[in-house]
């Protein structure tokens, strides 16, 4: 494929993971899909890297799937576990994902958005759910994802009416964490991928898998999935490393206070 439709830079243990056609707001094509779960896996199996940034070139994060594509070929979310099955493929990367959110995230686009473990936006940013006027239902989670994140209420709103909501109102509503401004984006979500690649990395890796386990159940189940994984993960802690790593701890929060 002579087009870099995906680009990777890499920043030591982060991987800043682009998707490339801003020409078609970053429309996920086949290709696209395609390119984006062969990426992340393939930074699932280098042993370097702990933390993706996931973004788009251009005035959009994308667009969602490409109707022009769609029309021509049929619609198709690879919901079969194929090679252009987004969620699969996201999903099956055991580090943090963090979404830089830099413009519009439409539909397919906004149910990518909500793959990612961690969302930041720029001001530029604009999410809305248009299945119900494209004539579509969702396959990627978005149904079941945005009303646990924002409340039913609020969920169906965007979803029923397809409207636009601003950066701003996703940060109060708590579906993005923050807000920057455009040239700021990429910046603060590097480093906060390398805060986060400061950590243990087995631990960092296990607590991505609990939480995400845990939502997937009721409270209940997901209480006796953390007392268990915490048992496990208990009997192989010693004094030593407990030792170091609240010395570790102690002199980091002397940092972030001076």
């Amino acid at each position: 494929m002579s087009e870099n439709i995906v680009l990777v830079e890499r920043d030591g243990p982060v991987a800043i993971v682009t998707m490339n056609r801003p020409d078609a707001l970053n429309a996920l094509s086949r290709a696209l899909r395609a390119e984006l779960v062969k990426t992340f896996d393939d930074l699932a199996n280098d042993e370097s890297v702990r933390v993706a940034v996931l973004t788009g070139a251009g005035r959009a994060f994308t667009a969602g799937v490409d109707l022009k594509e769609a029309g021509q070929t049929g619609f198709a979310l690879g919901a079969d576990g194929g090679e252009i099955d987004l969620a699969k493929g996201l999903a099956a990367f055991p580090w943090p994902i963090i979404g830089a959110i830099n413009g519009f995230a439409i539909t397919g686009g906004f149910e990518l958005a909500l793959m990612c473990d961690v969302l930041l936006a720029s001001e530029n940013a604009r999410f809305a759910d248009t299945h119900a006027r494209v004539g579509i239902m969702p396959g990627w989670g978005l149904s079941q994802k945005l009303s646990r994140l924002i409340g039913i209420s609020r969920a169906k709103e965007l979803s029923f009416s397809g409207n636009f909501l601003d950066a701003k109102t996703a940060e109060r509503w708590g579906l993005v964490n923050h807000v920057y401004a455009a040239d700021e984006l990429l910046p603060a979500a590097t480093k906060l991928a390398h805060e986060m690649a400061s950590c243990d990395s087995n631990l960092l890796r296990n607590y991505k898998r609990i939480i995400d386990d845990g939502f997937a159940v009721g409270f209940g189940e997901g209480q006796k999935l953390e007392i268990a994984r915490s048992a496990e993960h208990a009997a192989g802690v010693t004094a030593e490393s407990v030792e170091q790593a609240r010395q570790a701890v102690t002199a980091r929060g002397r940092t972030l206070n001076d």
